[in-house]
């Protein structure tokens, strides 16, 4: 009885000389470890990448606005995708206006826009072409403050403070838009203002102390 193996089941010899494509556990930390500067030097697995894959990114396109931002004329090139909020903290150094939810829903960023009442993490730059804008810090007049300012200092409004410049610009919205008829209207047309520390009554009393139902 022969004990050879049939010749289709020989393994076939390993050739020790021979190139193996797979990598080493060193060739794949040396890679691991310096893939950033393989990357940025265009050398992946030992092939060069082309110059244009590698620049493939564009950069983003840019728009120049100007507007007006408390009382003076602002001219800026911005990212298409920067929002009112950026521009005003970030571009022109006016951080009265808070950055809470950056999604329209806590209101610490209100700003007036031509007058109106607007959610600044929600509104693009770029589309404020010839606008007004008027911040917290536009507010005051030859070092005095607004009313509606010194009423929430009287009425103690205020706890931490963040949402403060919010609800005070959304209070001066409110206020030109003949919303204080009543405690109740002027919770309603305040409601998109949240307060974390609860003052709301005090809020309203100084919303009402400004428009004069108080």
């Amino acid at each position: 009885m022969t004990t050879e193996l049939p010749q289709s089941s020989v393994p076939p010899p390993t050739g020790v000389d021979e190139p193996s494509s797979a990598p080493t556990r060193r060739t794949f930390i040396a890679t691991t470890a310096v893939g950033g500067a393989v990357v940025a030097g265009g050398v992946i697995g030992g092939g060069l990448l082309v110059h244009d894959e590698v620049a493939a990114v564009e950069a983003p396109p840019e728009s120049r606005v100007s507007l007006t931002v408390n009382g003076t004329r602002q001219t800026v090139t911005v990212d298409n995708r920067t929002s009112l909020l950026d521009l005003l903290r970030e571009h022109f150094g006016l951080t009265g206006s808070k950055k809470g939810c950056n999604a329209g829903a806590c209101g610490a960023c209100t700003v007036l826009v031509d007058g109106q009442r607007v959610n600044s993490c929600l509104t693009l730059a770029i589309r404020l072409e010839g606008a007004e804008v008027t911040t917290v810090e536009g507010l005051a007049e030859g070092g005095k403050l607004h009313p509606l300012q010194q009423a929430f200092i009287d009425e103690d409004a205020f706890q931490c403070g963040y949402c403060t410049p919010g609800q005070i610009m959304s209070g001066v919205g409110c206020i030109k838009e003949g919303h204080t008829g009543s405690p109740e209207e002027i919770r309603e047309w305040m409601s998109g203002n949240i307060c974390r520390c609860g003052c709301y009554v005090k809020i309203v009393r100084a919303v009402e102390q400004t428009s004069g139902r108080k």
